[in-house]
């Protein structure tokens, strides 16, 4: 029974030793497929590139979107170019404050130089800057001059005069409108207390950095379309010109100013819209009076014979004067002007319906 052990022992011990050696050779086989070479792994088909950003545990994802950090690995977002960088200008107002120096707290108006008058430093040349770059500016002057030691400086915008939108012409209130953050045309026509009687709605908007001019045409009703109410951003000039007026004065129905800011007006338009003339009116006298190159002339209307259609209707202009006497009156040489002229002045306004 041993005898024939000992052959198997011998057998098996042979076939161990087998085994290791063919283990041992595949070793420097299996650690080059764990570890390849650069030139293997750039040219290997799927092979990760070497810029991937390193990956991030769920607690320091955490912390980056909760602190706006990144890792050295992680690429950086793209700066947004669409937020504003506000910067000081004349006219605005600043309540500049050192902290634990009250005595140095003052309130000033940047000048049209772009300066400020502040104690100890005299003036400060702040328009073009930030207010972080107006403080620390402000700061350097009170350190460098031994003023303040590690000064630290606030300033609060009191009013933004140059970051507000300026309305002028015709509305009942121009001027400088400071707060118009998410403002549209309409929100600053209202803050501006409407259109005048004789405003145009032929609006222009004049913005920085633009040389030409937005231009808008209204409504009369703005509600009937809203379409026209465009965004205005700080720094816009808006301005509402005077509309055309054509004014019939004299014998006739109701003397008025005709607004004409969209289309055209003729002399027997006016005439009806003006409630025709009365039946003690001169026609063969009337006169049209209206400024031009050379100055202000006045020149005979042939208003009965546009009636019969003999000659054709006139079209008008705008600040025409259509003056009709009164029939019996006498009407002396050069005084018609000064009669149509005065009585312009005193007219009411009126829309011509479209």
């Amino acid at each position: 029974m041993d005898s024939l052990q000992r052959p198997r022992a011998a057998s098996l011990s042979r076939f161990s030793i087998q085994i290791a050696a063919l283990f041992v050779s595949f070793i420097p086989v299996l650690a080059g497929a764990q570890q390849p070479t650069n030139s293997d792994s750039a040219n290997s088909v799927g092979a990760a590139p070497a810029n991937l950003p390193a990956v991030q545990t769920p607690e320091q994802a955490a912390i980056s979107a909760a602190t706006g950090t990144a890792t050295a690995n992680t690429p950086k977002p793209a700066e947004s170019d669409s937020a504003p960088v506000v910067k000081l200008g004349p006219g605005d107002v600043l309540e500049v404050s050192v902290y634990n120096v009250p005595e140095l707290a003052s309130k000033a108006r940047i000048s049209n130089a772009g300066d400020i008058y502040l104690p100890l430093i005299d003036y400060v040349h702040v328009e073009g800057l930030t207010q972080e770059e107006a403080q620390t500016l402000i700061e350097k002057r009170l350190a460098d001059g031994g003023f303040v030691r590690n000064p630290h400086v606030t300033i609060y915008v009191d009013e933004a005069a140059s970051q507000g939108v300026t309305v002028i012409g015709e509305v009942q209130r121009p001027g400088i409108y400071p707060d118009v953050a998410d403002h549209r045309l309409y929100e600053i026509i209202s803050e501006a207390g409407g259109f005048n009687s004789a405003a145009s709605r032929k609006i222009a908007i004049l913005r920085r950095n633009q040389t030409e001019p937005v231009r808008v045409e209204l409504p009369r009703n703005l509600a009937d379309d809203p379409s026209g109410n465009v965004e205005i951003v700080p720094g816009d000039t808006i301005t509402v010109p005077r509309a055309p007026i054509v004014y019939i004065v004299g014998d006739v129905g109701r003397p008025s100013g005709l607004l004409v800011d969209n289309g055209t007006l003729t002399v027997l338009q006016a005439l009806a819209l003006a409630g025709g003339t009365n039946h003690t009116a001169k026609l063969s006298k009337a006169r049209l009076i209206r400024k031009g190159p050379n100055g202000m002339t006045e020149t005979p209307i042939q208003i009965k014979k546009m009636l019969e259609a003999k000659v054709p209707d006139q079209t008008l202009q705008a600040d025409d004067i259509l003056f009709i006497p009164v029939s019996g009156a006498r009407v002396l040489a050069g005084r018609s002007f000064d009669a149509a002229m005065t009585a312009a002045t005193t007219v009411g306004i009126y829309t011509i319906p479209h």
